[in-house]
């Protein structure tokens, strides 16, 4: 079998909600990302065999949003692209589902990514104010308008927060940070941990700005054009122990320990990977910046959606035949602080492996190796597309440092995990 080669990528600044990208729909971050990739490449989009793309929210504007950014980044009419949504790791789905049709024989290229502009997310009517509204419109006279109109009440116009509800697990009722809660009483990690956790994330922001730029497009966002953006904006240069102290819990305003200071930043931002068979590769003169060599899924109970990892990462080890300790560098999606430290502390934890019988799987991860350029607490985590900037992130991180293994992995709301092992060309 042809090793799956991810040849290059490249993502958009990712930048807090409501921030530098607040004007940019999620169609117009993804074109960003997947015309830059076809620029630097040099790739021939006639050359295609689809594009996959991950998005979250689902804009009702751009309907199939994949469709919409390759048509719009100059991908010809005859190259077909579809969207995936597996909440938080649809990223990662997308590049997955062209190792999978790779390896089915289905094609030799694709474009993969993720978008997710979480600014734009809309507000929705109350649904009685919703049939007052249809009510109204199909009044004939006036009489029959202004009898519909004298059931309005203000109330009605009290909106429901889209993305308030999309943070909002459908089957336990817990919102994600009511799950970091969870797991943070269950393994016991402290406010302090979670706030240490989170002031190393920001400095190493900090002190990998430079190599972070190496995988973005400076982005001029319009209509004005005034400004360019060429970092993430959400990591703090002056983050403090003291300032994360006077933060107060979020989630659980009683007894809780997560904060906005510990969690992942709400954000807007693109990726785009170019992933071809090794042979696909050397013959349109691409050479890869690494391969995908395994990939998993894991499933977990809704409530404690952020141990996801702890379950995706034996899957995907013992898929390839390797242990954690073979890692170099490993990524896991900061979703929030508790929810890393309980999945390193979980996979510390020779109970666990017996328990799920991961023995051989699991270890203890070196905290010098994981996330070394800071993670979703101070880059962001726009949920359509973190997936794949871990993928690229990390292929750049072995490149960089003349690593041959890493592991990127994150949890998933609805109770998943996802995992992929990458090697360096």
């Amino acid at each position: 079998m042809e090793r799956i080669a991810v040849v290059d990528g490249i993502r958009t600044p990712f930048c807090k909600m409501g921030t530098d990208f607040n004007d940019l729909s999620a169609q117009e971050l993804g074109r960003i990302a997947v015309r830059e990739l076809i620029e630097r490449t040099g790739v021939d989009p006639n050359a295609l065999d689809e594009v996959i793309i991950g998005n979250v929210c689902q804009p009702p504007d751009a309907a199939n949003i994949a469709r919409v950014i390759a048509l719009l980044a100059g991908v010809p009419k005859q190259v077909p692209a579809f969207t995936v949504h597996r909440n938080c790791a649809s990223g990662i789905e997308a590049a997955v589902q062209a190792e999978i049709k790779i390896k089915a024989g289905e094609g030799t290229c694709y474009i993969v990514g993720g978008t997710e502009s979480m600014s734009n997310v809309p507000f929705f009517f109350r649904k009685e104010y919703q049939e007052l509204l249809t009510a109204l419109s199909r009044s004939k006279t006036f009489g029959d308008k202004f009898k519909v109109m004298t059931q309005f009440r203000l109330r009605m116009l009290s909106p429901i927060i889209g993305l308030q509800m999309g943070l909002t697990d459908p089957v336990c009722g817990l919102n994600m940070g009511q799950t970091a809660e969870v797991l943070a009483k269950e393994f016991g990690i402290t406010r302090q941990e979670q706030d240490e956790f989170s002031l190393v994330s920001h400095q190493r922001a900090i002190a990998g700005r430079e190599v972070l730029r190496e995988e973005i497009v400076p982005v001029t966002p319009g209509p004005k054009y005034k400004k360019t953006t060429e970092d993430d904006n959400g990591p703090r240069e002056n983050q403090t122990m003291e300032a994360l102290a006077k933060l107060r819990p979020y989630f659980d305003r009683h007894s809780g320990t997560v904060t906005a200071g510990n969690a992942s930043q709400i954000t807007d931002g693109a990726v785009a990977l170019l992933i071809c068979t090794e042979s696909r590769a050397k013959e349109l003169g691409l050479q890869p910046l690494g391969y995908m060599r395994a990939s998993a899924f894991a499933g977990v109970e809704p409530d404690r959606m952020g141990i996801g990892p702890a379950h995706a990462i034996p899957k995907v080890l013992k898929k390839a035949n390797m242990k954690l300790s073979d890692m170099q560098a490993v990524e896991i999606n900061e979703a929030f602080a508790a929810q890393v430290l309980a999945c390193v502390k979980a996979l510390a934890d020779d109970k666990f492996a017996q328990k799920f019988g991961y023995e051989g799987y699991t270890g203890h991860i070196d905290p010098d190796i994981l996330n070394v350029n800071g993670g979703a607490i101070a880059l962001g985590h726009p949920v359509g597309s973190t997936g794949a900037r871990l993928i690229l992130t990390m292929l750049k991180h072995l490149k960089r440092n003349n690593l041959n293994t890493g592991l990127v992995s994150l949890c998933i709301g609805g109770g998943q995990g996802a995992a992929v092992i990458l090697e360096r060309a």
